[in-house]
């Protein structure tokens, strides 16, 4: 008998997280995170735990607006080098969701890998922001291509990253993101001191910085003013900027 065909695998973009809205006019596309080489499939319930609460806090701030939050089931639970599996889902999800919604700004929402295909999928026409929190992003090699940032142009962009991540590495996305306040000057990065990869500690702070920019980046409401502060101040300054406890704790939406 000859070998049997291997599947073709389809990304997918889960159902709305929270009620569905008649009048859709912006997109959060959230990105969980993966690992650096594995052609095994996603686990669903890992990915759904792990941006739950944050896709519910997006949602519930952005509901009256007609924001609709999905959360992308990958192919391959691997990067896989040149392959570059996730940020080509991410890529994905964007044309799906101008599919389904129409001309609608997107901004993809990223964990761990996830961040990573996040900052590598900014350049679609659809998005006009990312948020990339703990990204994984590649040990710098001479000998292979710098990680790009041109595609950043033009989109809004923060980073987040616990200073004490032993997972991935808080001073590559420190370079990383000065790197691209080269070219844009629209990014920002937040450090959350003693924090670790999961952000666990600060889980309320960080949910409230990534609601509080995506709200200011999708439909131009005014942003806090560390916010401001970080996208106005000069490398290192605002690629630096600590995240305060309680953060988000005066905000109103």
């Amino acid at each position: 008998m000859g070998q049997q065909a291997t599947p073709v695998r389809t990304a997918g973009l889960g159902k709305v997280i929270g009620p569905a809205s008649t009048a859709v006019s912006a997109a959060a596309v959230l990105l969980p995170g993966g690992e650096e080489v594995s052609a095994r499939r996603p686990s669903a319930v890992r990915a759904t735990l792990m941006l739950r609460s944050l896709g519910r806090r997006l949602a519930r701030a952005g509901r009256a607006e007609g924001l609709a939050v999905h959360a992308v089931h990958y192919r391959y639970r691997g990067w896989n080098g040149s392959e570059a599996h996730l940020a080509a889902d991410a890529q994905w999800a964007a044309d799906e969701v101008v599919r389904r919604y129409g001309d609608v700004p997107v901004c993809l929402v990223g964990v761990d890998m996830g961040g990573r295909a996040a900052l590598r999928a900014g350049g679609h026409e659809a998005v006009n922001s990312v948020v990339a929190l703990a990204p994984w992003l590649p040990e710098e090699d001479v000998a292979a291509p710098a990680e790009p940032v041109k595609q950043l142009v033009g989109r809004r962009v923060l980073i987040v990253h616990g200073t004490n991540d032993e997972r991935t590495d808080p001073e590559l996305s420190f370079r990383f993101a000065a790197r691209a306040k080269k070219v844009n000057r629209e990014v920002c990065r937040f450090e959350v001191h003693s924090d670790g990869h999961g952000l666990g500690g600060h889980r309320d702070e960080v949910a409230s910085l990534a609601v509080d920019f995506m709200m200011g980046a999708l439909y131009g409401h005014a942003v806090s003013r560390p916010v401001v502060d970080a996208l106005a101040a000069p490398p290192p300054i605002g690629l630096r900027m600590p995240l305060a406890v309680g953060f988000g704790g005066s905000l109103r939406r």
